[in-house]
Parts: structure tokens; C-alpha cells; sequence
């Protein structure tokens, strides 16, 4: 038998919530601007007005990586007191970016720093000896992210730096050579009001570079393993460090390798202007390392000098080589 059905017997789902869904994302305009300077476990100490503020990454911002260096929009409390926490609820758009991938084969990016203008890379001129096949990538990658790049030679008092730099002198990369316990004054010199990257492998001095550079920075130093020759991984994450005189430093865990997967050949050569006038002629698809490249004619007629090209395309095989020889991978 059927029965009448009245308003009783209808059930009603309880609603959601009375206001309606938006895709309109609120604008923040009040936000206070800053900077990240380290990241840790989901914390980000971003510098704001001259504070260093603890932030987290608001949810609307979704997966998008925040690192060290972005310039980010901040609101909550920002008061820098110690049981303060903010929110970053915006990334501002990023003038570069550093990567490396983990290995040569890797599709996968890791953003080391952003924003940065400079890449310096220390490299001790012994113990341990420099590894140029890790410097020409650390190369390639500043030219890829079109930072300047800048040589720091470490430990001369245990060699001369002219071989190395005579392997680097067709590239008029600039160097600056460190005597150690002496004021690093050349070096400050193109440190000031830039924000600059160290980068170089472990033992060859750069925490204790950075800590001559930054009284009070306090970054752990280490030496060398006397048995493999290798440095001993002390910095264990990358932090940007404000210069007294202006500008900041960024200290980067030592790295043994410095994968180049994502490297763009067009980008890298746009740091060769004498070149990259001469490659209209290359075949499609050219890797600049082949015999139908054209750069060798352009080179043969007088508009570039030959160990320029041969540079270059030193540079270009750094990026098929999955790792150095004597190197293991990182393990910062």
C-alpha cells in the first residue's frame, strides 16, 4: 500500500555553508614585502623592514616552490617576535633562476636560489685540487640563468692560481684570488649591493669566506678528509646573509656534482655575442660541437678568436658528462 508523502519525510542535505564559492582569491594589497632568506621544513625566515619574520606558505599558493631569495607578499605577524607566524601569500615574479638537476638525465629542477645576480664559484687551487669539469658547469649554468660569474680562488699559498686561470682566460671570466687571514677587500669589492651566490665543493673554503665576509655569519667549517682527499660536508642548507656594506650573500651546501638537464644551448650562447653573431648558417637542431656547425667558418673568417669556440664548446660537453671522474653525486 502507497502512502501520501509530506514535507516531514523529504530529506534535507545540510548546506555547506551560506556564502558562495568564489574563484576570486583575495588581493592582499596591504601585504608587507620581504624577502626568504632560509627555509626549513616548511618554515620560510623571510627579512621584512630589517626583521627577520617566521612565515608559512598560505594554501592558495598551492605547490609552487617558495625559495631562498624570492621576493614574497606577507601578512599576519610580522612583528619578527618569537612566537610570531606569518603567512606568504604571494610570490613576486622572479628576474632568475638558478637550477641544477640531480644528474644529466634527470628531468626533474631544483631551483637552488632565485633572484640572485651573481655566481660566485670558490675553488681551492689545491687541497682539494680544483675540478675545472665542475667549474665549466657551474659556468654554464650562470650563463643559462644569465647571471654574471666571478672565480674565487682560495688557498694560493699552497700553489700559484696561473694554470687554472690560463684554462679560463679565453672566457674573460673575472677572478678574484683569497689569501687566507687576509682581509678579503677585492672580493667585497664585487660583492657590494649585489646579491651574489657562493657555490663550489666541499673543503675548498666558502663557509669560512662567508664568515670573513659577514661577522657573526656563523657557518660551520670543516677540512679535508686526508684519506679520500675530499672535503667534509658542513653547511647543510642554502641561507642568504646580508652584507654590512650592502648586498647579501647566499651560502649554498658544498655540492660534488651539478647536473645540466634542463640547460637551454640557445641561452648558454647568448653569453658568446662574438658567437652566436654566426650561428644563423647551423643546420636545425645544431649542438654547436659538430662538423656541419657554421661557428667553425665564422671563427676561419676573422670574427671571433679560435679558443673562444674551443671554450665554448668545452662548456657544451661539461653538460654530457653525467659526472666527474673522481667525483661522487651531491649530498647536500
Amino acid at each position: 500500500m502507497t502512502r501520501d508523502l509530506d514535507e516531514d519525510d523529504v530529506r534535507v542535505r545540510p548546506s555547506k555553508g551560506s556564502r558562495p564559492r568564489t574563484k576570486d582569491r583575495p588581493r592582499h594589497e596591504d601585504a608587507a614585502p620581504g624577502v626568504v632568506v632560509a627555509v626549513d621544513r616548511g618554515r620560510y625566515t623571510t627579512h621584512v623592514d630589517g626583521r627577520q619574520v617566521t612565515a608559512m606558505k598560505a594554501r592558495e599558493l598551492g605547490r609552487g616552490r617558495v625559495v631562498v631569495g624570492d621576493r614574497v607578499a606577507i601578512v599576519g605577524d610580522v612583528s619578527g617576535l618569537p612566537d610570531a607566524l606569518a603567512r606568504i601569500v604571494r610570490v613576486e615574479p622572479r628576474k632568475s633562476t638558478l637550477r641544477r638537476t640531480a644528474d644529466d638525465t634527470d628531468p626533474v629542477e631544483r631551483i637552488i636560489v632565485a633572484n640572485a645576480e651573481q655566481l660566485v664559484i670558490v675553488t681551492a687551487l689545491a687541497d682539494p685540487p680544483p675540478r675545472p669539469r665542475l667549474i665549466d658547469r657551474c659556468l654554464v649554468a650562470a650563463f643559462d640563468a644569465g647571471l654574471d660569474a666571478l672565480l674565487c680562488l682560495t688557498k694560493p699559498d699552497l700553489t700559484g692560481p696561473e694554470e687554472l686561470l690560463e684554462t679560463y682566460g679565453a672566457l674573460a671570466v673575472p677572478h678574484v684570488v683569497v689569501h687566507r687571514g687576509d682581509p678579503p677587500d677585492e672580493l667585497v669589492a664585487r660583492l657590494v649591493d649585489r646579491v651574489s651566490v657562493f657555490v663550489g665543493h666541499s673543503g675548498v673554503g666558502k663557509s669560512t669566506l662567508v664568515n670573513a665576509l659577514i661577522p657573526g655569519a656563523g657557518r660551520a667549517t670543516g677540512g679535508v678528509n686526508a684519506v679520500t682527499g675530499r672535503g667534509r660536508h658542513t653547511s647543510s642548507s642554502v641561507i642568504a646573509l646580508e652584507l654590512p656594506g650592502g648586498g647579501w650573500v647566499i651560502d649554498t651546501p658544498g655540492v660534488r656534482s651539478f647536473g645540466l638537464a634542463h640547460v637551454d644551448l640557445n641561452r648558454v650562447i647568448k653569453a658568446f655575442p662574438d658567437l652566436e653573431e654566426g650561428i644563423g648558417d647551423c643546420p636545425r637542431g645544431c649542438t654547436h660541437d659538430e662538423p656541419e656547425c657554421a661557428l667553425d667558418a665564422w671563427v676561419a673568417a676573422g670574427h671571433s678568436d679560435p679558443a673562444r669556440l674551443a671554450s665554448l664548446r668545452r662548456l657544451l660537453r661539461s653538460r654530457d658528462v653525467e659526472r666527474d671522474d673522481d667525483d661522487d653525486h651531491d649530498v647536500d
